[in-house]
């Protein structure tokens, strides 16, 4: 006898619009100007999708040097600093942005409140190719960069009442609100973005992880390591009050003892993980466990990205 186990699947999950948009991208390259179509870094932070393009002809570098001037390439959905394509135009390279649309906007609102007089607060992590796309749209010195509540504390901008902050898309939805506490309360004139700069699917997936948090002995969030949403997802899911949670990039990699005598599990996806994946650990639960399965969902999502008109165009 299997023992029983409810299994609390997550809606929204997996794929968000601009990560469809961007694998699609490479795809209608491939299919445009034929193999290799070149990529500067992961178009998208998963392991399989990345072998999966890898095995169709894409060739994964990153730096735009390591790229011939002859074949395509593709910037990832991360976003890129101005002086990637800059780069590219100099050397007459075809190339498309698969920046993701939301990311892109948080480019357009950097360089606003640039030719405003305003300096930058971003609120991200240093180092993720987000925050270095993002911070690489103004001039050295532009963008502050703050991770942490005690960042804010020691941070000493140019003149202290023009500021505007903008934040990473993939953050922690609670953390990021702290630290806007925070910035708010050293610089009462900081200027905000419109309409929050987390973009809906880091929302959204979050918030299906709260749903199920309470009522799960333990979640497991498919997803890769150096994915930000995932690893968030893992965070707001321990914050939220389930007692283990655990980031697996396949199924292969479920430490089934520490899900040992549990009788409910929430399973979920950051934005960049496909369903095959998801469908994976659905199946091994149910090789070790008599599965119910159950949805929670709390938005239901159709934003959809059109691709470059580039793509479009017959070659």
């Amino acid at each position: 006898m299997k023992p029983p186990l409810t299994l609390y699947l997550a809606a929204p999950r997996g794929f968000c619009a601009g990560v469809d948009r961007a694998i699609k991208i490479v795809e209608m390259a491939l299919a445009k100007w034929g193999a290799p179509v070149y990529v500067r870094h992961e178009i998208v932070h998963n392991k399989f999708v990345v072998d999966d393009l890898r095995g169709k002809g894409a060739v994964f570098v990153e730096r735009l040097a390591d790229c011939p001037d002859d074949r395509p390439v593709i910037f990832s959905a991360h976003g890129v600093a101005k002086s990637v394509p800059v780069a590219a135009e100099a050397r007459n390279m075809v190339y498309v942005d698969a920046t993701c649309p939301l990311v892109s906007k948080v480019h357009i609102e950097a360089e606003r409140h640039h030719a405003n007089g305003l300096q930058m607060v971003m609120i991200g992590h240093a180092g993720h190719p987000e925050t270095v796309g993002t911070m690489g749209q103004l001039p050295e010195g532009e963008v502050l960069l703050v991770e942490t509540v005690e960042d804010v504390a020691r941070l000493t901008p140019r003149d202290p009442g023009k500021l505007a902050f903008i934040t990473q898309t993939t953050l922690s939805v609670d953390d990021t609100a702290e630290i806007v506490a925070a910035l708010q309360a050293k610089f009462p004139t900081i200027i905000g973005p419109h309409k929050e700069d987390i973009c809906y699917a880091t929302t959204n997936r979050q918030a299906a992880v709260k749903a199920i948090a309470p009522k799960a002995d333990a979640i497991l969030v498919v997803g890769a390591p150096n994915s930000s949403n995932s690893r968030r997802l893992v965070e707001v899911g321990a914050k939220a009050g389930c007692g283990y949670s655990q980031l697996v990039q396949r199924a292969e990699n479920i430490d089934w003892r520490a899900l040992e005598g549990i009788t409910a599990l929430g399973v979920t996806a950051g934005a960049s993980a496909p369903e095959v994946l998801v469908n994976e650990v659905i199946e091994a639960c149910r090789a070790r466990f008599d599965v119910t399965l159950e949805y929670v969902e709390t938005a239901v999502e159709n934003v959809e990205f059109k691709v470059p008109r580039v793509l479009r165009e017959p070659a």
